[in-house]
């Protein structure tokens, strides 16, 4: 049975800060203490760390970060949806109400989601460490200037590419940035990462699947600095021969699910092709 719970709201939205209050409430008449917070604001760490589930209430935004503030501690996290698309989310406000007492009596299955690790090097030494759970960007820092990114691949040279930015994603970032530059889409349990070059000059423009040992190295060339990205979310600036440094995590993101995992391939075309349509929908 579920004890502890923290629910994490999505930042300056009254409609996911009333839903997650209202949710713990629901949950605390069953006998759960809740701690509710704002996903941005400081982790309430104590309460992570002794917490059955992290109920994340907003869009994959929250998803992402609520990711990241759990390390290392593998807590389960369901997403419940706010927005109009959600990859990461597993329900609907309705739906989530309607399984309290599914996830009070901790009745789900556990899906593990492989984590991306990037190690920021300057003279050999390592100034920035972050885990990410979508992806790892290296991109240009100033609009209309490309960057030169020497990238090696298990210590063998791939390709140095002048474009707007590399993008080493994880199965689950598939369906982020690394779709919209042309990578393909990834089981969401596989343990495979994705090399995508976003916007290459003169150099292998094609997305690379590797092997989930893989060990990405990229130097980065550049008069202008240039931007280390994690989830689309951390920007760390750096310098013009910055080393970057990518590699499966150690750490994993478990989430709590309730649908088999057969339906990801259904949701995955609906969602598509609600965001098509939502593109081509013109606006007032």
């Amino acid at each position: 049975m579920l004890k502890r719970a923290v629910v994490f709201h999505a930042p300056r939205s009254e409609g996911a800060a009333a839903f997650a209050n209202q949710l713990a409430q629901e949950l605390e008449r069953r006998g759960v203490t809740c701690t509710v917070g704002d996903v941005w604001g400081p982790p309430p760490m104590a309460a992570i760390e002794s917490a059955g589930v992290v109920i994340c209430v907003g869009g994959d935004g929250t998803v992402l970060r609520a990711s990241r503030v759990t390390v290392p501690h593998g807590i389960p996290i369901l997403g419940v949806n706010m927005g109009r698309l959600g990859f990461l989310t597993d329900m609907s406000p309705r739906d989530c109400f309607n399984h309290v007492e599914r996830i009070v009596a901790e009745d789900w299955r556990i899906e593990e989601r492989l984590m991306v690790r990037c190690d920021v090097m300057d003279n050999g030494q390592t100034i920035h460490s972050h885990v990410g759970l979508n992806d790892i960007v290296v991109s240009r820092n100033s609009p209309g200037r490309p960057v030169y990114v020497d990238v090696h691949i298990d210590g063998a040279r791939l390709a140095i590419y002048r474009c707007d930015g590399i993008i080493v994603s994880t199965p689950t970032g598939s369906t982020g940035y690394s779709l919209s530059a042309g990578g393909p889409i990834l089981a969401p349990t596989e343990h495979h990462l994705v090399l995508t070059p976003v916007s290459a000059h003169l150099a292998l423009g094609r997305a690379l699947v590797l092997q989930p040992d893989a060990l990405v190295e990229m130097e980065v060339t550049s008069d202008h600095g240039a931007i280390v990205s994690i989830d689309g979310q951390e920007d760390i600036p750096i310098d013009s021969g910055v080393r970057v440094v990518v590699r499966t995590s150690d750490h994993v993101t478990r989430f709590v699910r309730f649908r088999e995992p057969a339906t990801f391939y259904a949701e995955l075309a609906e969602k598509l092709e609600m965001q098509l349509s939502s593109a081509m929908t013109p606006r007032a």
